[in-house]
């Protein structure tokens, strides 16, 4: 009798557990961020290689807490044209100074063949949540990141899918 007691003590301990657990729930964000500020050092060496430290502010767009949030990104975008470059970074996501939540990411960029024969570039990585406040505290996740240009000088896109979990 004693050896059922702890068993159905164990299964309830259990059960409500397992009840406090929040599960993650699909995000997809997607950001053009323009730039706000840039230092930028370029090699004298000959090699086009640079490194841009970058401001930039836009607005998440998609699915998730983070979404409708204002986006800044502080990234350092170290670059060999042509070759192969590693971006990497934080996105601020806020919802008022008060309710902030801290991503960072890490790129490796790629160049490819292109149609054209000239290089493509493929910017791909992940990100995860680093830090929050307000009513993101407690938020968790990660997922893979892209980085897609838009034509416009100065300005990016992010693109960030994955999973979240917020807090009970």
């Amino acid at each position: 009798m004693r050896s059922l007691a702890v068993i159905i003590a164990g299964a309830l301990a259990g059960f409500v557990a397992l009840s406090t657990l929040a599960l993650a729930a699909p995000m997809s964000i997607e950001t053009v961020v323009s730039t706000k500020q840039q230092i930028r050092l370029e090699f004298a060496d000959g090699s086009n290689r640079f490194v841009a430290m970058v401001e930039r502010q836009g607005v998440a767009e998609g699915s998730g807490p983070l979404a409708g949030t204002s986006v800044t990104e502080y990234g350092v975008h170290d670059i060999l044209p042509g070759v192969d470059g590693d971006p990497s970074g934080y996105l601020v996501f806020s919802d008022g100074p008060d309710n902030l939540a801290y991503v960072k990411w890490l790129v490796r960029a790629v160049f490819l063949p292109g149609d054209d024969g000239k290089p493509a570039l493929f910017d791909n990585g992940y990100w995860e949540v680093v830090g929050a406040t307000g009513k993101f505290t407690g938020l968790q996740g990660t997922g893979a990141m892209k980085i897609v240009g838009t034509g416009t000088p100065g300005e990016v896109r992010f693109i960030l899918d994955g999973e979240l979990i917020e807090a009970p």
